[in-house]
């Protein structure tokens, strides 16, 4: 593994032509993906300033170009029209000011008018490597041009410590203000959100005081990526706490998850109406969001990194690492939130395979690049993934109708990732499983469970010879190869 020196992963882009020998080399990878955002060169993390926008989805990442390290970071800036076919548009926010110097990080956007405004952290260092951070403001022009505003809106809270990043903007249209929600740490390393309010979307930004979540003054280190949406006449509180041991969870230490409740903005106030849930129950999965400006009062869009903190990944050694899960829609159902593909996805089907003949235990060869559906009928089900010609190994989905279990499972894979913080995860349905819907791309698996009602994400890395699958049980198997959505273009 290449051992990154400071110079090396705050080197600053210059020109395009510096990255062209790399994406060339990069493109040749047997793991790129053929329908998920994924970086053109270099590392992607944290998905930012989602939003609906002059007739089209806006999304921009967090990218570090020269390869699988966590450095100098940039917003590079795609659009689509339908959520599933993304282009490149290239650079838009880059760190060439005194106050991001070593970083453009995460952030959200609102739309005013024409123009789009993009609210950031800006991590700047001292000569001592001291970190400073910055909530700052961008104008994304209708004409393609980004214009940073001279000043930050605000710096450092000096009451909490330096680390407060991942703005989330929200207007409250019933009070008349804008409101800026912030992932903080306190003093006595304690995770929380703080929030700084405006009647003004560009000027007058003062801090408000933390937000109060009775129940959970003490959960995690850090909250990372916080932001309250309203959705079906409720409030979602999302946000990552880190540093924190869940059960269930394995060895794993930083979450995604959300709590359902109520949000008093007079107060700066949720209340809890339950416990906190994993939003996703796979390994890969971190730092969602919410796009901004979604039409529907009954539905959110969210978006996530399908990736977590402090973890490395077979391309590393390749000089790119990481990408993003599919957008999902989210509903609430009862007292939880239910994430199911977009519609729009089934365009991308393509040539449906006839398993008319398939009898459970047959293995047979697996598209690297597919969807495939079950309908379940009572009784145990297994379906293995990437498995070697004879059934044996692969990625493996497996439920248990006496506990109504459902565990997955990707020890048996040859390429292993992260195993200390766990290779298996479970979860229970008390309704048992009637539906099971896969996306398969080539280096991830999406699992829906149940119309949405669990969701497992996972890299996975499979070499030649994991290319079949097999399935014992009594269920109703469709198999269809997908098209690619995801232009691979280098656009800088």
């Amino acid at each position: 593994m290449k051992e990154w020196t400071r110079e090396e992963r705050y080197r600053r882009l210059k020109d395009p032509q510096e990255l062209w020998a790399m994406h060339e080399e990069i493109s040749k990878s047997d793991y790129r993906q053929a329908f998920h955002i994924q970086a053109i060169t270099g590392l992607i993390n944290d998905p930012n300033g989602f939003v609906w926008h002059d007739n089209k989805w806006h999304l921009f990442y967090q990218w570090c170009p020269w390869g699988a390290v966590h450095g100098l970071k940039y917003w590079y800036h795609i659009v689509s029209k339908d959520l599933v076919t993304w282009k490149n548009l290239g650079v838009c926010i880059m760190p060439d000011r005194e106050y991001d110097n070593y970083g453009a990080y995460s952030g959200s956007a609102m739309p005013i008018g024409d123009s789009l405004y993009l609210y950031y952290t800006g991590n700047h260092r001292d000569p001592d490597w001291t970190r400073h951070a910055y909530t700052c403001l961008a104008k994304l022009r209708d004409d393609g041009w980004t214009e940073k505003y001279p000043l930050p809106l605000f710096g450092t809270n000096p009451d909490y410590t330096e680390h407060q990043r991942d703005p989330k903007i929200v207007y409250k249209k019933e009070l008349g203000r804008y409101f800026i929600v912030l992932g903080a740490q306190t003093k006595d390393k304690r995770g929380c959100a703080i929030i700084y309010s405006s009647d003004d979307l560009l000027h007058g930004w003062n801090f408000a005081g933390e937000l109060k979540v009775p129940g959970f003054e003490h959960f995690g280190d850090m909250w990372e990526c916080p932001s309250i949406e309203h959705i079906g006449g409720k409030d979602v509180l999302l946000f990552c706490p880190q540093h924190l041991k869940i059960e269930g969870r394995g060895g794993t230490f930083n979450h995604n998850g959300y709590i359902l409740g109520e949000m008093d903005w007079a107060s700066l106030t949720f209340n809890p109406a339950g416990r906190f849930h994993i939003l996703d129950r796979g390994f890969d999965s971190y730092a969602a969001e919410c796009a901004n400006n979604v039409q529907d009062p009954d539905k959110a869009v969210l978006i996530a990194w399908m990736g977590q903190p402090d973890v490395s990944y077979p391309t590393d050694e390749e000089n790119w690492s990481g990408c993003l899960t599919l957008p999902r829609e989210l509903t609430i159902r009862g007292r939880r939130l239910i994430q199911q593909p977009l519609p729009e996805l089934k365009q991308l089907r393509d040539e449906e395979f006839n398993l008319q003949n398939y009898h459970p235990g047959d293995v047979e060869k697996l598209p690297r690049v597919s969807e495939v559906e079950l309908y379940c009928r009572p009784g145990d089900l297994k379906m293995d993934l990437f498995t070697k010609e004879d059934g044996t190994g692969g990625f493996q989905i497996h439920y248990s109708e006496m506990t109504h279990d459902i565990c997955i499972d990707r020890s048996h894979m040859t390429r292993r990732i992260n195993p200390e913080a766990g290779e298996s995860r479970v979860r229970n349905l008390p309704q048992g499983l009637q539906h099971l819907r896969i996306f398969i791309d080539r280096s991830s698996v999406e699992i829906f469970v149940n119309d949405g009602d669990v969701v497992f994400t996972s890299r996975v890395f499979p070499v030649t010879d994991e290319a079949y699958f097999t399935m014992y049980g009594d269920a109703f198997l469709r198999m269809w190869k997908l098209k690619p959505a995801v232009q691979d273009t280098l656009v800088v």
